[in-house]
């Protein structure tokens, strides 16, 4: 699979040895993401909106309601510039300087476009509910027509990106590593713990398959 092309805005300065425009490593930490953070102008100011976000193919995919400021500012062909993040470890130097974080992160630059075709509207929500939690979707309630009325789904092409990542142990100066400091890695993991169930939930309603597989995961 051929590379990202590098543009002024995904050319990476500061360390760009962590720069990557691999479309795997860009694919895998999207992937890993169930939030992603989208600036974009509207009007004479900036603002950021956290969203649920997920991919298919070649692209990122996102869901509001109709009257969403941030909806009606993409949904105009506003550019924008969406981040995800995820910090691996805390990484403690013996110099307070040198101390960092290990990390992966992707930003996507360019404008998103609506789904329009109500067919590839639905099944874009299914693949939502699927990466959130599989199997899911055949047991909840679908959609109804006055929810799918009033959501927008939009999508941006993975194209003007970069990942950006950081691993391993610190990097002190060279007269720091004879200090008698502990230094090293705290790593750092998002897991999923057993499921809490809604206190109305009647007594006698399983816990499904898939949550019990999160709940094996969990231990």
């Amino acid at each position: 699979m051929n590379p990202f092309a590098p543009t002024a805005n995904t050319r990476v300065r500061r360390h760009p040895e962590r720069a990557s425009y691999d479309p795997a490593t860009v694919y895998a930490i999207i992937d890993d993401a169930y939030c992603c953070q989208v600036a974009f102008n509207l009007g004479d100011d900036i603002h950021q909106i956290p969203t649920a976000c997920w991919r298919e193919g070649n692209y990122l995919y996102i869901h509001g309601s109709n009257g969403s400021r941030m909806v009606r500012a993409l949904a105009s062909g506003s550019r924008c510039c969406v981040g995800i993040t995820h910090v691996d470890g805390l990484v403690l130097a013996r110099s307070a300087f040198s101390s960092s974080m290990n990390y992966r992160s992707v930003l996507i630059y360019g404008q998103f476009e609506i789904v329009e075709d109500p067919g590839h509207k639905l099944e874009a929500l299914h693949q939502f509910m699927e990466f959130l939690c599989a199997g899911r979707w055949q047991e909840a309630r679908q959609p109804n027509s006055k929810e799918l009325a009033a959501t927008t789904v939009l999508r941006i092409p993975i194209e003007e990106v970069v990942a950006k990542t950081r691993s391993g142990p610190p990097k002190d100066d060279t007269e720091d590593y004879a200090l008698p400091i502990w230094a090293g890695v705290l790593p750092l993991q998002a897991q999923a713990a057993p499921p809490i169930a809604d206190p109305q939930l009647a007594s006698d309603v399983p816990l499904p398959a898939y949550l019990r597989a999160h709940c094996a995961e969990a231990h």
